[in-house]
């Protein structure tokens, strides 16, 4: 018995040992909580509010730190400042994705999204080259938008008023709009199969949300237990299974001379490159890259303006004031257009404070140093997980006066006119920044001011009943669950 207590303090000293050793010997990493054996910081960390426990741990430790979720350290970065030298200025050196993610490993480094090195240069470079060739913030994809949105908003006219759940037609419009990019055709909102491929999306960012895959992210070995993980892969293999279809179907109508979408622009390339061995321009990472462009393209949308419509309910006021403007600028019977929004900066700005306030993705899944960097004085060696908080850029309270209220005036100078902040960092920032934020944005413009020229929005429950917390707040903020009435006016 005395044995095994002894070894017991001796592995328990060895691990600490090499919990220093990783600490001090390449140089001194920031400063941070003491690691314990095998779980780190993890007791010091709330899973469910990952995000709050950074916040403690930064008046602490201060705007760059070290957290050990799990064996190995992670690199917190806190605060506009050091957000701002790292992602903007210092990009290159912290540009790398970490591959312990349940996301990463379904990945398998291909894409955009988890992929490195050249991998992640050729695939990023290429995707924005076509997607700008096919229009991607130009008048060509606001025509889709547009096109897309007459289709909700009849949708919407045909709930007659009654009370509904807004989830699904709302996910339809971005969803289809990357559709048209990709596939060439968009799909009906009664088709049984988009509405499966919709449901299993939406069920995969849940189980990707929970504290569960956080902690599985933390300590990889978990991912051979029973659990929501298992459920995630099945879910992520119908997906895949989807877009295989897809594929098929162009590469039997394929033109070389005269490609229609993006997995047309892909198969050519494939074909010009089927003889170097080492060519990037694979079936899997087509695959991926769809999927990837999809998770850009579709639920930051979707989530961003179900978010809105609730914080719009709250906030009747708010809502007035942008009806009013609307029928100022737009008038009733025209159909709005991106060239509105210079002339509308109470809309624009609160466009800004509801993906401000909402917060959307708290913490972005780790990137890695790409090589040793001296970082404000302290040694972050090649391959350290860098987490960056962007909560506390979006809620900085010397940027944003009371960060926890929804208030539009954040983005508005005392001539009411809009004021744009260095400090929106809803989308990230530098050469990770989401590729779909051009997409994105004009979509949120369109379908928010399109639903509000068109209807009234009405709660089933009075404004100061309602609950705008996220149902989560660690990967994601998910908007509650609500329903809502539209009336046409």
């Amino acid at each position: 018995m005395a044995f095994f207590v002894i070894w017991g303090i001796c592995l328990s000293c060895l691990i600490l040992f090499s919990l220093w050793n990783q600490h001090h010997s390449k140089g001194k990493l920031p400063p941070g909580p003491t690691p314990l054996p095998f779980v780190g910081n993890i007791l010091q960390v709330d899973v469910k509010n990952i995000n709050e426990s950074l916040s403690m741990l930064a008046k602490e430790y201060g705007s760059v730190f070290t957290v050990y979720l799990g064996m190995k350290p992670t690199v917190v970065l806190y605060g506009y400042e050091p957000l701002k030298e790292a992602l903007i200025d210092r990009g290159d050196e912290f540009s790398g994705k970490t591959q312990s993610s349940l996301l990463s490993q379904v990945n398998q480094g291909l894409g955009i999204t988890f992929s490195n090195g050249e991998i992640w240069k050729q695939t990023r470079r290429f995707s924005l080259m076509v997607l700008r060739s096919m229009g991607m913030g130009k008048k060509t994809i606001e025509d889709r938008i547009q096109e897309e949105v007459s289709y909700l908003l009849e949708a919407l006219r045909k709930t007659n008023g009654s009370p509904c759940d807004p989830s699904y037609l709302l996910a339809c419009v971005p969803c289809n709009v990357i559709s048209a990019v990709i596939f060439q055709h968009r799909f009906d909102y009664s088709d049984e199969i988009f509405r499966e491929f919709m449901e299993h999306f939406y069920k995969t960012l849940k189980i990707l949300a929970s504290p569960w895959v956080q902690l599985c992210n933390a300590y990889p070995v978990l991912y051979s237990l029973p659990g929501s993980h298992k459920t995630f892969f099945n879910h992520v293999t119908e997906q895949k299974e989807f877009i295989l279809k897809e594929i098929k179907r162009h590469q039997e109508s394929l033109n070389l001379s005269s490609p229609q979408d993006f997995i047309d622009h892909f198969l050519i390339r494939m074909e010009k490159e089927k003889e170097n061995k080492k060519s990037e321009f694979t079936m899997e990472n087509l695959v991926i890259t769809i999927s990837d462009l999809f998770g850009a393209g579709t639920e930051t949308t979707s989530s961003t303006v179900k978010y809105g419509l609730l914080l719009l309910l709250k906030h009747p006021e708010v809502t007035a004031k942008m009806q009013e403007e609307i029928t100022h600028v737009i008038g009733r019977h025209r159909r709005p257009c991106m060239q509105d929004r210079n002339h509308m900066p109470y809309t624009d700005a609160v466009l800004h404070e509801i993906q401000r306030y909402i917060d959307f993705v708290p913490i972005p899944l780790p990137r890695k140093t790409t090589q040793d960097v001296k970082f404000r004085g302290y040694h972050i060696p090649k391959g350290t997980s860098v987490m960056t908080c962007l909560t506390s850029v979006l809620h900085d309270d010397k940027e944003f006066p009371h960060p926890e209220k929804f208030d539009p005036s954040h983005f508005l100078d005392e001539r009411g006119n809009f004021k744009k902040s260095d400090y929106f960092m809803a989308f990230s920032a530098g050469k990770r920044a989401c590729i779909g934020e051009g997409l994105a944005r004009m979509e949120m413009f369109l379908i928010l001011t399109s639903i509000l020229q068109n209807f009234t929005l009405k709660s089933l429950l009075n404004p100061e009943d309602i609950d705008t917390t996220p149902v989560q707040t660690g990967l994601l903020s998910l908007p509650p669950s609500y329903e809502l009435c539209f009336i046409p006016i």
